[in-house]
Formats: C-alpha cells, sequence, structure tokens
C-alpha cells in the first residue's frame, strides 16, 4: 500500500472535566480531577474520500510540565494553548501530505513556537499528539479498515527525517513486523496516596482481580520510600504469585538519594522478591538533568528509562548514550515517536548485548477513546503488559453520559463490563481483551462520544501563550 495524501478540514478541540474517584498523588502533585481533551475531524483522503476521526487525552496538572514557578492550573492551560494552536496550525495547512508529512511539519512548527512561549517539550507537543490520533482514527475509516494495516503497509509514509540514527529498513522491518496482542496485562499502579489495606486497598484490589505486574510510584526519599515498598512487597509475597514490578519516581530523585534506596533493597532480605521481580526504573531524576551525566554502573543495572524527559525525538539516543536502557510508550506524547522508538529498540536489540525496553506507561487514560487507542498501539507493538490507572482513579466514564459509555461498550463489549451498573472497564482477569480494537473500522474507535455533552475548548490568554 502506498502512502496516500491527506487534507484536513473541520477541525474541532472540546473538553470535559472529570472528577477523581480517589486522590492520586504523583511526583510533587496530589490531583482530585482533571479536563479531559477530545480532538474531532474530517480527514479527506486522495482517491477515498471523507471521514470524521477523534481523539481524546486527559489533561493532569504537573506532570507535562513540573516546574515549581508555574502552577498546576497554568499547566494546564498551556495544554490547552498547545492543543489551541496545533488546531489552528493543523488547519491552515492546506496542501495535502501523507499522515506523517504532516505530523512532521506540525511537529516542526509546534514546536518553535512552544519554544518562543517557554512550554516545555511535551507541553508544546500535547496538541500535534492529540490531533495525529484523530486523524489515524479518520484516515483508517476513510479507507474502511483498522489502523493496524495501515501500519504494517506504512500507508502513514513513516520515514526517518525526525529520526536519523534510524534506518529506513529498520523503520519497515518493524512496522511490517508488527504483530498485535489479543490481551494485554494490567501492570496496576500503586499510587502515593493510595492506601494499602482495608476498602480500596491493594490487598482489596488483589482479592478481586488477577493482577501480577505493578507499577510503584516513589516519592523521591529513599527511607520513606524503602518503608513503603517493604509494605507493598509483604502483600505481593502473601499472596503466593510471581510477579513484576516497575517503581516510578516521576523526576523526584537525585542521584545520592537513588543511590541510598538502591543499597536500601540489596540489604533488605524482606525485598528478595521484589528486587527479583523488579523489571525497571523510570524517570528518576528532573528531566532538566537527566542529560547532564551518564548512570552510574550500579544504577545502570537496575534498567532505567525515561518518560518525562522524553521531550524530542533525539531524546532516546541521548539517553541511551548516557546508560539508559529504555523508554516510555505514551500516547499523549505522540503515536509516531512510540512506533519509532520501537524501531530503536528493535534495532538496538539486535546489535547490543543489553537489554533496551519499550516500557508502556499511562497518563490515566480515560475510558472510550483514550485508553482504547492508547492500550490498541501498545499491544500492536506486542507489549506484554500496560500500566492502566484511569479505571483506578475514575469510577467508569464519569461524567460521561450512559449513551456514550453503552456505546463504547457495545462496540468491544469483551473490553467493558457493567458490574454494578455501570460500564467499566473489564480488569477482572487482569487482562484487557484487545482483539475487538483491531477489528473495528478506524483508529480502535468503534464509537463516538457524546459531542453535545462537551464543552468547546477554552483557553485563558492572560499570562499564556496564545
Amino acid at each position: 500500500m502506498s502512502a496516500p495524501r491527506l487534507t484536513l478540514h473541520d477541525i474541532e478541540a472540546f473538553e470535559r472535566w472529570t472528577p477523581f474517584a480517589r486522590p492520586f498523588r504523583f511526583g510533587a502533585v496530589t490531583v482530585e480531577g482533571a479536563s479531559q481533551a477530545f480532538v474531532r475531524l474530517v480527514v479527506e483522503v486522495e482517491g477515498h474520500g471523507r471521514a470524521v476521526g477523534a481523539a481524546a487525552e486527559l489533561m493532569p496538572p504537573k506532570w507535562f510540565d513540573k516546574r515549581p514557578e508555574r502552577s498546576a492550573a497554568e499547566t494546564v492551560d498551556d495544554l490547552r494553548a498547545s492543543l489551541a494552536r496545533a488546531v489552528a496550525t493543523a488547519s491552515a495547512a492546506g496542501r495535502p501530505d501523507t499522515a506523517f508529512g504532516r505530523h512532521t511539519a506540525h511537529y516542526e512548527a509546534q514546536r518553535n513556537w512552544g519554544r518562543d512561549a517557554g512550554l516545555t517539550g511535551l507541553s508544546s507537543g500535547f496538541g500535534v499528539a492529540l490531533i495525529d490520533k484523530a486523524v489515524l482514527d479518520g484516515f483508517a475509516r476513510a479507507l474502511g479498515t483498522g489502523f493496524l494495516p495501515l501500519l504494517t503497509a506504512n500507508a502513514v509514509g513513516l520515514d526517518a527525517r525526525l529520526t536519523p540514527d534510524l534506518g529506513e529498513a529498520a523503520i519497515r522491518q518493524w512496522l511490517a513486523g508488527l504483530r498485535p496482542r489479543r490481551s494485554i496485562a494490567i501492570r496496576h499502579t500503586v499510587g502515593l496516596t493510595d492506601p494499602l489495606e482495608g476498602p480500596g486497598g491493594l490487598a482489596a484490589e488483589l482479592s478481586g482481580q488477577t493482577l501480577r505486574f505493578f507499577k510503584i510510584k516513589l516519592g523521591g526519599d529513599p527511607a520513606v520510600d524503602h518503608d513503603r515498598l517493604a509494605a507493598i512487597a509483604a502483600i505481593l509475597d502473601a499472596g503466593g504469585f510471581a510477579y513484576g514490578v516497575t517503581v516510578d519516581a516521576n523526576e523526584q530523585y537525585g542521584a545520592e538519594g537513588l543511590a541510598e534506596l538502591a543499597a536500601r533493597l540489596e540489604a533488605d532480605a524482606r525485598l528478595n522478591r521484589l528486587r527479583a521481580g523488579l523489571l525497571l526504573v523510570e524517570q528518576p531524576y528532573d528531566r532538566r538533568t537527566t542529560f547532564a551525566a551518564a548512570l552510574q554502573p550500579d544504577i545502570a543495572a537496575l534498567t532505567v528509562i525515561i518518560d518525562e524527559a522524553d521531550e524530542d525525538y533525539d531524546a532516546f539516543p541521548r539517553a541511551q548514550a548516557l546508560g539508559y536502557r529504555g523508554v516510555s510508550s505514551k500516547s499523549c506524547k505522540g503515536i509516531y515517536k512510540a512506533l519509532l522508538n520501537g524501531a530503536r529498540v528493535m534495532a538496538t536489540n539486535a546489535g547490543d548485548g543489553a537489554r533496551h525496553v519499550l516500557s508502556a506507561e499511562d497518563l490515566t487514560c480515560q475510558p472510550g477513546l483514550a485508553v482504547q487507542q492508547d492500550t490498541a498501539l501498545v499491544a500492536a507493538m506486542g507489549l506484554g503488559h500496560v500500566e492502566r490507572n484511569g479505571h483506578h482513579y475514575v469510577d467508569g466514564f464519569g461524567p460521561a453520559p450512559a449513551a456514550e459509555a453503552e456505546a463504547f461498550a457495545a462496540a468491544h463489549p469483551a473490553l467493558y463490563d457493567r458490574g454494578g451498573g455501570a460500564v467499566r472497564l473489564a480488569t477482572a482477569t487482569g487482562q484487557l481483551a484487545t482483539a475487538s480494537l483491531f477489528e473495528t473500522v478506524g483508529f480502535a474507535s468503534g464509537a463516538m462520544p457524546d459531542w453535545s455533552s462537551l464543552s468547546h475548548l477554552t483557553i485563558r490568554t492572560e499570562g499564556h501563550p496564545a
């Protein structure tokens, strides 16, 4: 399949406030609710007509930008500004181009705007990432197919213009070899304020779900994190099953503190099983200092990956040169970045004795478009487990109309259940059923939000980039 050229029309952005069922603390912030952004657009594909595409992504405060001088509200307004700017730029681009060609031009323009406006790379790229997902949805719908054939045949036109370290042959090999998983294991998040015992605690979660992978948030204090890890290990070990664990510091550690925590883990026999099951350490250092020095060998041996530091297309190879052994996949950072980083991992592992990883992480993806598209992307890349926490911190579809929830559940009946009279992600088996995400026309959508229930995206221009 060749890579047809596309033109975009009628691009609109919306949002919906989503209250959390329990507080979620990560890094230095505790979140009790966030707005979810939505994009709807029309994709015109040369020779194939037009179709509507859509995408969604949560806008949590203080993840895209943790700088202390930016308030939580300001970091969310920066995301709104990013999306508004991306909508305006994409709407003005009249010349037809391939899906990835459009992304490349749009990404460069957005990056330059973000730099001038003082936004972080993740904040400025948010709008483009959301539009790219909607474009892939509309593109597949216009061709009457699922999204996977567009990737395996490279109908999106993915190439190495943004990744000169990566050969075109490696990209083609990676895409052609995509073999989607029909199910993917949930990696359950244990947040810093999540209870371990009692109602809603980790022990109760284990009694109601078959969970075997866990993501544990760290707070940056070696002594406190050590004690909490020991308490978590006691609960997991009591279950009598094998498990895998990742830990996420969300930029809260310095080199000395992380070395102290690693030494504490090594010396404490209570953590033997948890340490043996430790898969990786995610983004321990501030993104602004991540590239300042190479990792010490004992730290590098823990398989340390970047997440928030993955602000540009060259971030992963720069991190690899310093001893990092992986990078996260998150749709909010861009589907093409995830795919190209996957090709990098494949190419590196083919010629390097060390194990490099692409890890599937969450940004509190909500049921419907957000969780379906992100889950489908990581399942398409063959990853075995994915952090999933949107269902943990939000009750089902939250404030979405019941008809919207029912429409998505009807399109993907194995992915959702109706326990307790509400539509929720089906998590009891610890596996998410992904087959229907590849069988539906479009980018794992199958239904649409109730657009009438959403508010049009609004941004405050005073004190924020326009």
